[in-house]
């Protein structure tokens, strides 16, 4: 049987040290993790190996030539662009009559091929999927399979919500040389993204075999540095070139070490290397090949590519030092740090933890590298979240990422395009604003810049085709020290997951688009946005049926920034208002619990004494707002939710109403009522805006505040919210106190339970294999017991997992809620 190893990765997560060779160029203490891979093959008696290449395609057939040295036959197939991973076998075909296996060249792994081999025959397999249970599986495509191995589903790099399974696919497969007509010649195809949900479609005998034995993709700095430990550890079975000694040392061929050179294990010293008297290695340290480490040096942790030279009394700790690099005498480099192939680290100099020094760079004597070249505060879990990407100003979020990532963004879309940009109250706000406004001009695409104005202002500007998307800075609520950073499409809408990760991409590998002069874009101030707003609002509005009843109103708008677009609605609208706080304050815009409450407690007071009909609370970026009914009652969160949903379903035909899976059944109760159905949605905002955008859906909301009208903007707009609420309360000649006093009673609970990032796939597959499969998997794990509820869903941002249950009483919601919370503390163990 051949095998097929793919070598045409580029490794942007990896770099600087992948910026000049292919990722399964990268040495694993002191060779290639291809040749790790090739030598596995030949071990398993795989002798004729196809190698698909594309990103610097001669490195690889300069390094194998024709496997000889290894004992093996090797056949090349390049691509000239990217096809993707099956794709690039495609791109093979002519070389695979038969059965053959798939492996990546940049994976590290002593699994038993041919038992994947012996389960692909014994089934009568189309396609054989390795599989193996991991800690994090949000990089990897989650697989569910029946008792048997057959797969039922696949779930390409989920979200925390969508994890419920640790079980992962490898990317090593055999494969049945029919299966290759499936995939288009000459396109961009994967194999689990496009090929493996085509074949289920058809009903293709698709296997997953669960292998024992070590398994990892080598797909950032960390893992890196893990693999390393790991090797050094024996936890994974490598051939290591050299001599093992006593101490755990493996020493190579022709390397010399004075015998006045303190070593301790595990570490490796590859061949031809010298370490002088004086000099301390440490633990998990690995040198390359013509290493020469000199007197009174010290090294821990640190990784060293061929031929560098470490000077006297340079200090390396937990970093990673590439090819023909030069750490001078007394440099030190610290932990993460990467300097990668042909620097020079100038004399006396410190590269600080996590500085990134791309190839070919100088450092001058006695320098302090402070700034990464590639800015990173989140690692693997990327840059965006919930509410887009968050963090505290000038620490997480510093005017010099701001300009970066607006450019990533930037570089994501065509020159010449148009973004919208705004920002609330804030100075905060205001700074990296500009700071955005300035990337993205640099790029060549124009802004039309609002300066302050609410966020659904901004989304609706871009709606109505005058942007081709946008972006808003809005400091988090009750966090003034935080700053949240927006990017939406033309829809209005978050963009999606795809288009992060693509934002993301450029951003870590510097990939950034720089215009010309004559190219730079154009800064505009348009004069009519408040207007273009209100006039859409106003389109959209049954504004006669709002003035005969001429509602009052008392309302806080909370010194944000809907002060600048409601009094001039709510005047059309013939509303009588009671404003307060209806000033810009930078100082009190963003409220926390407290004030929030006192805010809260102060409207009531006013619509009792003023006889409104509807108190209004506005947040200080003018996306949610809270309710107060007329006899002074303030709204819960579920109670006004639902107050919506009954309104919008009286007054709509066969109404679809979106909200999150952890909404009460109360909701699907009251819209079955009127003949409708309930669209469910993970719990993201994002995921609401993207279902509230489909055909049909006539309201989204979740309980926070946030409502979604998308016959105007399908995304969370407060003052849309309130003219919408006014509208429906005037259509049905009811008051929000009766609506609300109709509301079957809900009765949800929530726990949170602290758990580990590394244990919450397990965890959701042990839920799952509890459940028999029985339950939804729209965010995490819903399960049911006749009426009632419970779901658990990781945390995208923390290490956390919800859990939400709904039953007849608070105490009986109360109780389930506890029951699986203790669940996840049982299986988290």
């Amino acid at each position: 049987m051949k095998a097929v190893v793919m070598a045409g990765g580029q490794g942007t997560r990896l770099r600087p040290v992948t910026s000049n060779q292919p990722k399964p160029m990268l040495p694993i203490v002191g060779e290639p993790m291809m040749q790790h891979i090739l030598r596995l093959l030949r071990r398993h008696g795989f002798s004729d190996v196809v190698v698909t290449v594309q990103f610097l395609a001669s490195v690889v057939r300069n390094f194998f030539g024709d496997g000889s040295d290894l004992g093996l036959r090797l056949t090349y197939a390049t691509e000239q662009e990217p096809l993707g991973t099956a794709g690039s076998v495609k791109n093979a075909e002519s070389l695979l009559p038969e059965t053959f296996l798939v492996i990546s060249g940049d994976a590290v792994t002593d699994l038993d091929l041919q038992e994947v081999v012996r389960f692909h025959r014994e089934k009568g397999a189309a396609v054989t999927v390795t599989l193996k249970h991991v800690q994090d599986p949000l990089e990897f495509g989650i697989v569910i399979a029946n008792d048997d191995g057959r797969i039922e589903r696949f779930l390409e790099k989920p979200g925390w919500g969508e994890v419920f399974s640790d079980t992962i696919n490898t990317g090593i497969y055999v494969i049945e040389p029919e299966v290759l007509s499936f995939i288009p010649p000459g396109e961009e195809f994967d194999f689990a993204h496009d090929l493996f949900p085509l074949l289920l479609a058809k009903g293709m005998p698709l296997y997953g075999c669960v292998a024992g034995g070590y398994w990892t993709d080598v797909g950032t700095l960390e893992t890196y540095f893990t693999v390393h430990r790991d090797v050094l550890d024996r936890k994974v079975q490598l051939e290591l070139p050299g001599f093992h000694m006593d101490g755990d040392l493996w020493i190579g061929e022709d390397a010399e070490v004075d015998p006045g050179a303190r070593l301790r294990g595990p570490l490796y010293v590859g061949p031809n290397s010298r370490v002088e008297r004086g000099a301390e290695l440490r633990e998990y340290t690995a040198l390359g090949s013509n290493v020469v480490v000199k007197t009174g040096a010290f090294l821990h942790r640190a990784i060293v590519h061929d031929n560098a030279y470490v000077g006297a009394s340079a200090t390396l700790r937990g970093c990673l030092v590439g090819k023909n690099s030069d750490i001078a005498s007394g440099a030190t480099v610290d932990e993460g740090a990467v300097i990668a192939d042909e620097c020079h680290i100038g004399q006396g100099s410190v590269v600080n933890p996590r500085v990134k020094v791309y190839p070919f760079k100088t450092v001058d004597p006695g320098a302090l590298v402070s700034q990464s070249i590639i800015w990173e505060s989140r690692g693997s879990r990327g840059l965006f979240g919930d509410r887009g990407l968050a963090g505290l100003v000038n620490i997480d979020v510093t005017p010099e990422m701001a300009i970066r990532l607006a450019m990533a963004f930037a570089s994501s879309l065509p020159k010449r395009s148009v973004v919208v940009a705004s920002r609330d109250v804030t100075r905060t706000a205001r700074i990296i604003k500009r700071a955005m406004v300035v990337g993205v001009n640099a790029t060549g695409v124009h802004v039309h810049d609002l300066e302050l104005a609410p966020v659904p202002m901004a989304r609706f500007y871009a709606r109505s085709a005058r942007a081709n998307s946008g972006l808003a800075v809005r400091t988090a609520p009750l966090d003034p020290a935080s700053v949240e950073l927006v990017f939406f499409d033309g829809r209005g809408i978050d963009v999606d997951v795809g288009t992060q990760r693509k934002i993301e991409r450029i951003f870590y590998r510097d990939d950034l688009r720089r215009a010309f002069h004559h190219e730079i874009g154009e800064l505009n101030f348009p004069a009519r946005g408040r207007e273009y707003y209100l006039g859409g609002m106003m389109n959209v509005v049954d504004a006669g049926a709002i003035r005969m009843r001429r509602p009052k109103l008392a309302v806080d708008y909370g010194f944000g920034a809907t002060v600048l677009t409601g009094p001039p609605l709510l005047g059309q609208l013939g509303a009588q208002v009671l404003a307060v706080d209806a000033v810009l304050d930078e100082e009190r815009a963003v409220l926390s619990p407290e004030q929030t409450e006192e805010h809260l407690r102060r409207l009531s007071e006013l619509v009792r004494s003023s006889g409104s009909d509807v108190g209004v609370l506005f947040d200080s970026t003018g996306e949610r707002v809270r309710l107060v009914d007329e006899r002074g009652r303030l709204l819960g969160l579920s109670e006004s939710l639902l107050a919506m949903i009954n309104l919008v379903a009286r007054t709509s035909p066969y109404p679809e109403v979106a909200v999150p899976v952890v909404t009460s059944r109360v909701a699907e109760e009251i819209v079955a009522r009127h003949g409708g159905r309930i669209v469910w949605t993970r719990i993201s905002a994002s995921a609401l805006m993207t279902a509230a955008e489909e055909r049909g859906v006539s309201f989204a909301g979740a309980e926070g505040g946030g409502y979604i009208f998308p016959e105007f903007l399908a995304a969370y707009d407060g003052l849309m919210s309130v003219a919408r609420l006014m509208e429906l309360l005037a259509r049905t000649q009811t008051t929000l106190a009766t609506v609300v006093d109709e509301l079957p009673q809900a009765h949800v609970a929530r726990r949170d339970v602290a758990i580990p990032w590394e244990a919450k796939g397990s965890v959701m597959r042990r839920l799952l294999e509890r459940s028999n499969g029985e339950g939804e998997t729209i965010d995490g794990l819903k399960t049911y017991r006749g009426r009632d509820w419970a779901c658990v869903a990781p945390h995208p941002q923390e290490p956390l997992v919800r859990v939400w249950a709904e039953a007849g009483s608070d105490d009986e919601a109360e109780s389930l809620a506890g029951e699986f919370a203790q669940l996840v503390e049982e299986l988290k163990g």
